[in-house]
């Protein structure tokens, strides 16, 4: 591909050499070893992945050093951030926020580079993630304004609030770097915790725009931001136990090895969110058009690298064929092309050995009775494998048994409704559902069960987090803990209160305390 094609603004012009990074309020120099990053995108004419610059390869002295300012700034529960007032933590979220906003133009032109988003979808990421972080600071308000009051039972007086954990590790997923990673980091740090953050190996370089807003919004150790592999500097946090909370959106392989080199996992608070094998199940009276439609951008958005695309589509016998034939024709008139290029819904795979991966999906899928319903389907170049439409899938299949988390749609036709129930009762996963079909008397037992398997039942629609104001979580191996705009404050926080007995004594106190307003937690101010 000529670097012709490639928009003025959007080409790379100097590497990134990321040499610092933050700790303790300081941006550090790094002159130790580092790791280059590299696009899948290619900027010449014969196909080459892009060098775009280099990022620290961190250690256990530096992952300590970070843990040890986090645990400063905590300091037990004294330090300046967990006591402070409310409306100063808002402050500081506001004007981080500000600064933010102003790294627009470079952080969507490096999730276009890094992992090969489209242009409209890392511009949607961006102002998605500053509406959440809006959005956040206005459901944090309104928690305060509802916990400005003393209750009275029993004799006894009590203010109760929400308090901070303590100090976060946090860890985000690739496939969204920006917005999943602050879907954990901004409620755990406007809650008054402390946070060591490590980025994603692909969607690393992209950060680096908004250190500086990082080290001048917060005080010193509120944010510390490493680099390097996740055994290499999240294993030695763990183990000193002395992290209260792990927030993850990864896989539950990673979780379940970070949780155990805790020592005291019972102290350890666990917000993850982990994978998913969301089906799409299509009922004989389902209305095509729309099904189909829902049905592409649910398992190749992004080109299905998403925990909540739907990774197995079942469909009902009598339609099998007719959605089979349709199915298969629109998704190989996807257009395939670079991020930034008008129309583009299938971009290069960020990661280099993802089309090998698909292609042994296909492969074990075709030996054991599947075919390639489309005529593109497992074509390769060098960043990308055509989405191959698979039938009948049987579920000795990798392609069924795996979360693919890639542009291949395993498809199963089903002669009763209890063989999908049945499945997805069996799954280790339990995040969401898509119900395609009109008929209520149908629908209505099948939504009741299905709510108790996953977390969202779609109806006649395609799986998702959005709007970001609605519970995201799952059941089993696919979610603990609630993310959400609401839910997430919640989970990075506990309920904590101080309680009086109603005597003359106490009463006198209570009310010096408000007056004086020596107190930052007890206070019935009411932030606007």
């Amino acid at each position: 591909m000529s670097t012709t094609t490639i928009p003025e603004e959007y080409k790379i012009t100097e590497l990134i050499e990321q040499k610092e990074y933050l700790v303790g309020g300081d941006l550090k120099k790094w002159d130790g070893a580092t790791t280059e990053v590299f696009s899948t995108i290619s900027s010449t004419e014969e196909y080459k992945p892009t060098l775009l610059g280099s990022i620290p390869d961190m250690g256990e002295e530096e992952a300590l050093d970070a843990l040890n300012a986090a645990l400063k700034a905590y300091d037990q529960g004294q330090g300046a951030w967990p006591t402070m007032r409310v409306k100063e933590r808002i402050d500081c979220m506001e004007k981080f926020v500000e600064k933010m906003i102003t790294k627009r133009d470079e952080v969507v032109k490096l999730l276009m580079w890094e992992i090969g988003k489209s242009l409209p979808d890392s511009e949607k990421e961006f102002d998605r993630t500053v509406i959440y972080i809006k959005d956040t600071i206005e459901d944090y308000k309104q928690l305060d304004r509802d916990a400005a009051k003393f209750q009275k039972n029993d004799g006894v007086y009590a203010h109760i609030r929400r308090g901070p954990l303590g100090v976060v590790l946090c860890l985000g997923p690739y496939n969204y770097p920006l917005n999943e990673t602050f879907a954990l980091l901004i409620p755990a740090i406007i809650m008054g915790n402390t946070t060591i953050f490590k980025p994603a190996k692909h969607g690393v370089l992209l950060i680096t725009p908004l250190l500086e807003a990082f080290q001048s919004s917060f005080p010193n150790g509120v944010v510390n931001i490493i680099f390097g592999r996740g055994r290499a500097v999240a294993s030695p946090i763990m183990k000193t136990g002395k992290v209260d909370v792990l927030a993850l959106i990864g896989n539950s392989k990673s979780a379940n090895a970070l949780q155990e080199q805790h020592p005291k996992s019972n102290r350890l608070r666990l917000v993850l969110g982990l994978e998913a094998k969301n089906p799409a199940i299509i009922l004989p009276d389902a209305d095509l058009d729309l099904t189909i439609d829902e049905c592409i951008a649910g398992t190749l958005s992004f080109n299905g690298q998403r925990c909540t695309a739907l990774k197995v589509v079942y469909v009902h016998e009598s339609i099998a064929d007719e959605f089979n034939k349709r199915f298969a024709k629109r998704v190989d008139e996807l257009k395939f092309g670079n991020p930034w290029d008008n129309g583009a819904k299938l971009t290069p795979l960020p990661e280099p050995n993802k089309p090998a991966y698909i292609q042994e999906l296909i492969d074990d899928a075709k030996a054991k009775g599947a075919s390639i319903l489309n005529k593109k389907g497992g074509k390769t170049t060098d960043n990308y494998i055509w989405p191959a439409v698979l039938y009948p899938v049987s579920k000795d299949m990798r392609v069924y048994q795996e979360e693919q988390f890639g542009p291949v749609v395993p498809v199963v036709s089903f002669s009763n409704i209890e063989e999908p129930l049945d499945d997805m009762a069996a799954s280790n996963y339990g995040q969401q559902v898509s119900l395609f079909g009109k008929d209520v008397y149908t629908l209505a037992p099948l939504i009741d069960t299905l709510v108790n398997l996953v977390c969202r039942v779609n109806l006649n629609s395609s799986c998702q987090r959005g709007p970001d104001v609605y519970p995201f979580t799952g059941r089993k191996d696919s979610a603990q803990a609630t993310l959400s705009v609401h839910d997430a404050l919640r989970s990075f926080s506990v309920r904590t209160f101080v309680a009086s007995k109603d005597n003359d004594i106490n009463n006198e106190i209570i009310e010096q305390l408000l007056e004086t307003r020596l107190s930052n937690f007890i206070s019935t101010d009411y932030i606007l």
